[in-house]
């Protein structure tokens, strides 16, 4: 062999080398995605919640106290998060997109976990991540040639349990109950038992079980994304989860009235849908307090879910190279505005939690109030973890703002049916797709009561610029 050939053999040899070296290096990414989750967190102000495990991953991040979702309803806001791109506001957009896939020629810009597959990463899903828990189609949503994320997911999984198949688990009370009928359904529930007499009890060892197979067996980064399903309707959590809230005091409702004039208010019908014992939270104060606490030990319980998860991360030594994310999927309704659910798009349907974590942040457990929204999160990872980001992509990485907490982010957008809007940090305008605008001051009017869009109609143009122009 000639010198100039054993020099190319060892620069060769050496590039292989650090190419390896640079795949094993490169951080795992973990992701839990709550569903339902509005801020009704300690670390986001909830002084009367219990939720010590995501309060002490807040203390090891960055909290972003601003974070809104791009849509108030689970599929298209999951859309956004997982493909990097505005969606249509349907709730099955994500299938939607599967479906196109199809049997056709439509060209499907690759979602954030097949991108990060393509990176080198193993790309796993547990419970609900995408729209349907396990991420398949199908009447109960178990149907293998229905795969609403083509070419996402190493492994996709919805440990189903005696709930018979994720449809059933999803909107499953205690011990296998299952929804028909939702008016035949208890609204909410209280039961004795561990914390796998509910789904998410299932979720949580499944997803502990492929921490251990990811990092024994994989010589490669991860990218594990874990659905929790609580506090999803119906309301259902262990009894010990209730117990935490005997003789807590919850503060009062703020601005329970319906709007008047044009509004994003709706009838809060999958909420009325379920047996009520013929009360209404509107009108019942005692019934609205109860409806409350059972929430709020949904959150308890999702909250000892993720403490599980983040315990085994510690526990086998993954946390040392491992970026958390935790997200809520969208806000919800106590009772703001006369409504009770999702949907909407006041600032308690479109705000939730996000919460990063990783190893190297300084000046951990500062939260940040930087306006941010959900299509951030693609680029953040991709630039925290030094993968390209891909050029159809729409949100601004985060990175500076966890680098440095009192940079300011931008504005936010959001949609759904019926409209879109903007929120600054000033401002949150609504535009209707049939007519009419909302125009709040959040720092006179941070409850959204008063409409002050007539008043007010250069800022409505201005901001309706930016709108049309980010959309």
């Amino acid at each position: 062999m000639s010198k100039y050939k054993s020099i190319f053999l060892v620069f060769v040899i050496f590039l292989t080398i650090q190419t390896i070296i640079a795949q094993v290096e490169k951080p795992n990414i973990l992701l839990i995605c709550v569903d339902d989750l509005r801020p009704e967190l300690a670390s986001f102000g909830a002084s009367y919640i219990k939720s010590p495990n995501i309060d002490k991953l807040a203390k090891a991040g960055r909290a972003f106290q601003n974070h809104y979702v791009n849509a108030p309803s689970c599929g298209p806001s999951r859309y956004t998060l997982l493909t990097g791109i505005y969606g249509p506001p349907k709730n099955n957009a994500l299938f939607l997109r599967a479906e196109k896939g199809r049997g056709s020629n439509i060209t499907i810009k690759p979602s954030m976990p097949e991108w990060f597959k393509k990176n080198g990463y193993t790309t796993v899903s547990v419970g609900k991540v995408s729209h349907h828990p396990g991420g398949r189609g199908g009447k109960n949503w178990n149907d293998d040639n229905v795969i609403e994320m083509p070419n996402a997911w190493d492994k996709h999984i919805m440990p189903i349990a005696e709930w018979q198949h994720p449809r059933g688990a999803m909107h499953g009370l205690a011990n296998g109950e299952i929804r028909k009928n939702a008016g035949d359904m208890d609204l909410f529930q209280t039961m004795e038992g561990p914390d796998t007499i509910y789904p998410d009890g299932h979720i949580t060892k499944e997803a502990i079980n492929q921490l251990d197979t990811l990092t024994s067996k994989n010589k490669k980064p991860f990218f594990l994304a874990v659905g929790l399903i609580k506090p999803h309707l119906p309301f259902g959590a262990p009894k010990k989860y209730m117990d935490l809230y005997d003789g807590v005091t919850l503060p009062k409702i703020l601005n329970t009235e319906k709007p008047n004039g044009i509004s994003t208010w709706h009838k809060s019908g999958e909420f009325m849908k379920y047996n009520r014992w013929g009360k209404d939270p509107n009108v019942d104060k005692q019934f609205a307090l109860e409806v409350r606490k059972h929430y709020a030990a949904c959150v308890s319980y999702a909250d000892a879910q993720v403490g599980k998860i983040l315990n085994k991360l510690n526990e086998i030594g993954a946390d040392k190279n491992t970026i958390i994310v935790l997200w809520g999927d969208h806000g919800w309704n106590l009772g703001e505005h006369a409504i009770w659910g999702k949907h909407n798009l006041f600032e308690e349907g479109l705000r939730s939690p996000l919460i990063i974590s990783y190893p190297g942040l300084k000046k951990k457990g500062i939260s940040t109030n930087a306006i941010v929204e959900t299509i951030d999160v693609f680029p953040t990872l991709c630039d925290l973890t030094a993968v390209e980001t891909p050029p159809f992509v729409k949100g601004r990485s985060l990175k500076s703002i966890l680098e440095n907490y009192s940079k300011k982010g931008h504005t936010a957008i959001g949609y759904n049916s019926t409209g879109n809007t903007i929120r600054t940090q000033k401002y949150r305008l609504v535009v209707h797709k049939k007519g009419g605008y909302e125009l709040y001051d959040h720092v006179l009017d941070p409850l959204e009561k008063n409409n002050i869009a007539k008043e007010n109609l250069e800022i409505v143009t201005k901001l309706k610029r930016e709108l049309e122009k980010r959309l």
